[in-house]
């Protein structure tokens, strides 16, 4: 490989690892939904199988929209945090290593590039002038496949998570307050069925596998959780009345 060649790998590479960044928070945002679309519509239509009576019904949908909202944020963020601390401690070792062994740093990201195929000429050329730029960029980006500008913030994932779960949510609690009492849980059902189908196949174009059996998993999955949850709201409601 030549240094001009490399030189465009090294422009190509960050639109590579931001688009790939986008994807996997498009990803997560498809999961998100799903979730919210999941289980709200699960305890909405087991509300409706349990009474006809709209509050109850709204009561529920709006509790399990928020509780649901706030475990996503939470849970994104402790995991997102866990996920940054170990980042941080990776580049703070980085830096003291490049600090108390630059030599021995150099030759480490000279051996990591003569190991993706350049001689070694080439590769001490490329260690050199990158450890010259920029050391600690150089060794993250080629050691950890980290930037050490753009670390994961837990504020946005906890936002997105929360954010797509409660856009989710809000489709089956729509569905159900709409239409009159005979209607609710149908038009419900289709609804959930309709949205998670669309969601599978988002989140199959995502991983550039066919859509068919991704979204054919998302939505019996999603129709087998609807009629239990109906079912023992049917089941209650019988035995209270």
């Amino acid at each position: 490989m030549s240094e001009a060649s490399m030189d465009v790998d090294t422009v190509d590479e960050p639109h590579a690892q931001n688009l790939s960044n986008r994807l996997n928070w498009l990803r997560a945002g498809v999961l998100g939904a799903n979730d919210g679309i999941v289980s709200v519509a699960g305890l909405v239509v087991g509300v409706a199988g349990a009474t006809s009576e709209q509050l109850p019904i709204l009561t529920a949908g709006l509790a399990g929209l928020v509780a649901g909202a706030v475990s996503m944020a939470l849970g994104e963020y402790v995991s997102v945090s866990s996920q940054r601390d170990s980042e941080r401690a990776v580049l703070s070792q980085e830096r003291r290593e490049l600090a108390e062994d630059p030599q021995g740093e150099l030759d480490e990201l000279a051996a990591i590039y003569e190991s993706k195929g350049l001689t070694a000429e080439t590769a001490r050329t490329v260690a050199r002038e990158l450890t010259e730029h920029d050391a600690l960029a150089a060794h993250v980006e080629a050691e950890l496949h980290l930037d050490a500008e753009e670390l994961t913030s837990p504020w946005q994932a906890a936002g997105a998570s929360a954010l797509a779960f409660t856009l989710g949510g809000l489709l089956p609690v729509i569905a159900i307050l709409l239409p009159g009492p005979a209607w609710r849980v149908p038009v419900t059902v289709v609804a959930v069925l309709v949205a998670l189908a669309v969601t599978g196949a988002v989140g199959a174009w995502i991983g550039n596998s066919s859509p068919w059996r991704p979204t054919l998993r998302v939505v019996v999955g999603g129709a087998i959780a609807l009629a239990v949850t109906h079912g023992i709201g049917v089941l209650v409601g019988t035995a209270v009345g």
